[in-house]
């Protein structure tokens, strides 16, 4: 059990008797009566996201995880594949459960994956990824209006909205959380 008012992002909460993520917290404090956190949950099995408002002082069940670095090897279409890079075993995910992470995710590339009773919770993205630009339209000289931008596509198949000078070849930094253009990197 823990409280509510303890309750951060990324803590694990069993609600209903399905796990979900807290993947959002606002803590309100009103002029009036007592304070209150407002948490949004995500459900790794089904993607359904779920708003709760509870007491500070009310109980939650906490549910105990762990976490693993894992090797993505690649995906079928269906689930990803991944390795556990301590035993070498490897594992299914399926993909329904975390929609667009392919576009993010880099064969050979290792990520920390969270699991409850064999089941994965969460796979942790980093915060920004580089890639190459596959394909991009090309820009129409005089097209220089003020935060002029065209869409590129990358290595994974990710459609990014950019500024009209990234050509072909060159590579981005991507925000993994709200999928926009970061910036050019000269390497």
């Amino acid at each position: 059990m823990i409280k509510a008012g303890q309750i951060e992002k990324g803590t694990a909460l069993l609600i209903k008797g399905q796990p979900f993520i807290v993947i959002d917290r606002e803590f309100v404090n009103p002029g009036k009566g007592s304070a209150f956190v407002r948490l949004k949950l995500k459900s790794p099995s089904t993607g359904q996201t779920l708003r709760e408002t509870m007491k500070t002082q009310d109980n939650a069940d906490e549910i105990s995880v762990t976490d693993h670095d894992c090797q993505y090897l690649y995906n079928d279409g269906e689930s990803f594949h991944f390795m556990f890079t301590e035993t070498y075993e490897q594992i299914e995910v399926a993909m329904a459960s975390f929609p667009d992470y392919q576009f993010f995710m880099k064969d050979g590339e290792t990520y920390r994956v969270t699991f409850w009773e064999k089941q994965v919770l969460e796979i942790q993205l980093p915060p920004k990824v580089l890639f190459e630009v596959a394909e991009a339209e090309e820009s129409i000289k005089g097209d220089t209006v003020t935060g002029a931008t065209k869409n590129v596509t990358t290595e994974t198949g990710l459609v990014v909205r950019v500024p009209i000078f990234i050509k072909q070849g060159e590579k981005i930094l991507v925000n993994t959380e709200t999928k926009e253009y970061l910036e050019r990197v000269n390497k």
